[in-house]
C-alpha cells in the first residue's frame, strides 16, 4: 500500500524491515494509471519500479491476499495500507488522468472531477474499501487463519470537510470540530475496530488508544521483548484492554502539527493555535469542543502549559539529538 516515507531506495519499506512490498511510495498516486505528483511512475515491488494495471485498493488486497496464502503456514505480520480515500478522489469505475512527465502540485493533484462536491466519488472509494476489507476477512476465514489471527483496521486522521479552491462534501467527522491537518478532535481522533474470533469479546470500548500502541501490542504478541539497551516505545501494549477489557493506565497525550499543540490529561484538553490564547474543554461534556473553560480554570490551563512545554522541550531534543548524528 502507501509508504509515504522516502520516495526511492534505501528509504522503502525493504530497507526497514519488511520482506515483501508492493504499492506506492508517495504521498498520493493516481488510483488508475500511478503516476504521483510529480509525474513519475510509482507502484514498487521492494527497491524497483514494477508498474501493473488496476484500480490502487484492488491491487493492493490482491497481494494482501496473496501473501496470506504464500505465508498461511507460518507467523506473518502483513500491515495493508490502503491510499483510498485519499486523493486524487477517483472511484473504481473512474478514468485515469495522470499521465508521466507533468506535474500535479496544484489543484489538478485532487482529480478530474466534474464539479467541486466530490461526495459521490469518495462514497465509491469507500464501499470499493468496504468490499476490499471484506476480502482480506474472507480469506482469511476460507483458510482457517481468523482464530489465530488478530485484524486491526483503523485510520492515520481524520477526514477533510472541505479543501482549498471550495472542494466539499468530502468526508464526516459526525460531532467532532475540525478536520484533517488540525489538534482538534475532528483532526485525529477516528474509530478502530480489533477483531480477532474467539479471542476479543464484541463490544465497544471509549478508551483512548494511539496509533503509537499498535508496535508494542504486535511486539508482545509475536512474543518480542524489549532489550535492555533499546529505546522504550512512547505507546502501550493494548492486549490487556483487548482481550481482558482492562483499563489503559493513565497518560497524558500530546500533538502537534506545525505551530498548533494540544496536551490531553483523563477529560481535559488544551488547545494551543499558534500564538493565540489557550482554549480548555472537558472532552466528556463537549465532544465538539465548542464551549472554552480557559477563563474558568486557570490553573488547570497553566498545568498544562507547563506540562506541555516539558514534552516539546524533551521531543526538540530527541530531534537535535537525531540531526547531530545524521550530521556526524
Amino acid at each position: 500500500g502507501k509508504w509515504h516515507l522516502g520516495y526511492h531506495p534505501p528509504y522503502l519499506p525493504a530497507s526497514h524491515g519488511f520482506d515483501d512490498f508492493r504499492g506506492l511510495a508517495s504521498g498520493d498516486g493516481d488510483h488508475h494509471s500511478h503516476i504521483d505528483r510529480s509525474g513519475r511512475r510509482d507502484w514498487w515491488h521492494n527497491d524497483r519500479i514494477e508498474m501493473e494495471s488496476g484500480y490502487t485498493a484492488d491491487l493492493v488486497t490482491r497481494h494482501a491476499v496473496e501473501f496470506i496464502d504464500r505465508n498461511r503456514t507460518r507467523p506473518f505480520f502483513l500491515y495493508v495500507a490502503h491510499l483510498a480515500i485519499h486523493f486524487p478522489w477517483q472511484g473504481p469505475e473512474d478514468e485515469g488522468y495522470r499521465v508521466e512527465g507533468r506535474s500535479y502540485h496544484d489543484l489538478s493533484k485532487l482529480g478530474s472531477l466534474p464539479g467541486k462536491d466530490v461526495g459521490a466519488k469518495v462514497r465509491a472509494m469507500v464501499e470499493n474499501l468496504d468490499r476490499n476489507v471484506g476480502r482480506i476477512v474472507e480469506a482469511l476465514e476460507r483458510r482457517g487463519l481468523a482464530r489465530n489471527t488478530l485484524l486491526f483496521f483503523t485510520s492515520d486522521n481524520g477526514g477533510y470537510l472541505t479543501y482549498s479552491g471550495g472542494y466539499r462534501n468530502i468526508s464526516s467527522n459526525g460531532p467532532l470540530r475540525g478536520q484533517k491537518g488540525e489538534v482538534y478532535e475532528g483532526g485525529h481522533r477516528v474509530p478502530a475496530i480489533a477483531w480477532w474470533p474467539g479471542r476479543i469479546k464484541s463490544g465497544v470500548c471509549n478508551q483512548t488508544v494511539m496509533t503509537f500502541d499498535l508496535f508494542p501490542t504486535f511486539a508482545e504478541l509475536a512474543g518480542i521483548a524489549r532489550q535492555g539497551s533499546q529505546p522504550r516505545p512512547d505507546g502501550l501494549s493494548l492486549t490487556r484492554l483487548l482481550f481482558d477489557w482492562k483499563a489503559l493506565e493513565a497518560r497524558t497525550l500530546f500533538w502537534r502539527m506545525r505551530e498548533n499543540r494540544a496536551v490531553r490529561q483523563g477529560p481535559w484538553k488544551l488547545v494551543r493555535m499558534g500564538a493565540a490564547d489557550p482554549q480548555l474543554y472537558n472532552l466528556e461534556q463537549d465532544l465538539g469542543e465548542s464551549r472554552d473553560l480557559a477563563a474558568a480554570q486557570p490553573q488547570r490551563v497553566k498545568a498544562l502549559l507547563d506540562t506541555l512545554a516539558s514534552w516539546e522541550k524533551e521531543v526538540n531534543g530527541r530531534r537535535s539529538s537525531v540531526a547531530r548524528k545524521a550530521g556526524e
